[in-house]
C-alpha cells in the first residue's frame, strides 16, 4: 500500500455533469465462457484492431473513502491513443484550461502541470502518483478502456457478451473494475461508462464519444 499524500484537486465533485448518450445497460448474469464464446472472440478481434482514436468525457478520483480524510478529485478528459504504445492524456476544468497533460511513448513519459512544468519518467504511473498523489493504474487502462481485459486473465462478460467486469492484481493490491454501460452507435461497440476500485480509491469514467480512424 503506497502511503498516504496530499491529493491534487481539480474542481469539486459537485460540478460533474454526465453526458447523455444511447447505451446498452449490463445484464446482472455472468455470461458466458470467454474461452468458447464465438461473439467475445470476434469482438476482440475487432478491439485489438483499434490503432488509431479518441475518446473524452468526465473524469472523477475519490481517495480515502472511509478514513475521515476523503478527497475528490473531479476533471474533463481527452484521451488520444496514436498506437498500442503511444497515447495522450489531457485534464482539464470546466472553462477547459489545462490542469495536467500525460504524453507517453515507449520509454518515455512526459506530464505537464498547468503551470507549464514539465516532468518525465519511464514509468506513467508512477509520475502521476508522485505530482498528483492520484493512484491511477494507467498502463493497464489503455486495453480497459476499450473494453479488453488487457493482461488480465479474471474477468466476466454480460449477456451481450462483452466485458462485464475485471479482476486484476498490481503490485500486490487488487483492482475490480466493473462496466456499467456501452455505446451502441460504435462499431465495435466500446465503453461508455465504468467504475474502477481498489482497496479506499475510486476511479469514474464517462465517455461522452468517441472517435476512431479507419
Amino acid at each position: 500500500m503506497r502511503p498516504a499524500r496530499n491529493f491534487w484537486r481539480l474542481m469539486p465533485l459537485s460540478c460533474l455533469l454526465l453526458t447523455a448518450c444511447v447505451t446498452t445497460s449490463q445484464d446482472t448474469t455472468k455470461g458466458t465462457s470467454s474461452s468458447t464464446d464465438a461473439q467475445w472472440t470476434a469482438h476482440q478481434s475487432q478491439v485489438v484492431e483499434l490503432r488509431d482514436y479518441q475518446t473524452r468525457g468526465s473524469f472523477v478520483y475519490i481517495g480515502g473513502q472511509g478514513t475521515g480524510t476523503e478527497t475528490k478529485t473531479y476533471a474533463k478528459f481527452f484521451w488520444q491513443q496514436y498506437t498500442p504504445e503511444k497515447y495522450r492524456l489531457l485534464l482539464t476544468n470546466p472553462l477547459g484550461t489545462r490542469e495536467l497533460e500525460l504524453s507517453v511513448e515507449p520509454d518515455l513519459t512526459k506530464l505537464t502541470t498547468k503551470d507549464g512544468q514539465t516532468h518525465m519518467s519511464d514509468v506513467p504511473s508512477e509520475l502521476i502518483y508522485q505530482l498528483t498523489g492520484m493512484d491511477i493504474p494507467i498502463d493497464d487502462l489503455t486495453a480497459w478502456l476499450v473494453g479488453s481485459p488487457g493482461r488480465a486473465t479474471e474477468y466476466i462478460l454480460d449477456s451481450n457478451h462483452l466485458l462485464k467486469s475485471v479482476t486484476f492484481k498490481i503490485n500486490g493490491e487488487t483492482w475490480k473494475l466493473d462496466y456499467l454501460s456501452y455505446d451502441t452507435k460504435t462499431s465495435p461497440m466500446l465503453p461508455n461508462h465504468m467504475e474502477l476500485k481498489q482497496g479506499d480509491k475510486v476511479i469514474k469514467l464517462k465517455m461522452d464519444s468517441w472517435t476512431l480512424k479507419k
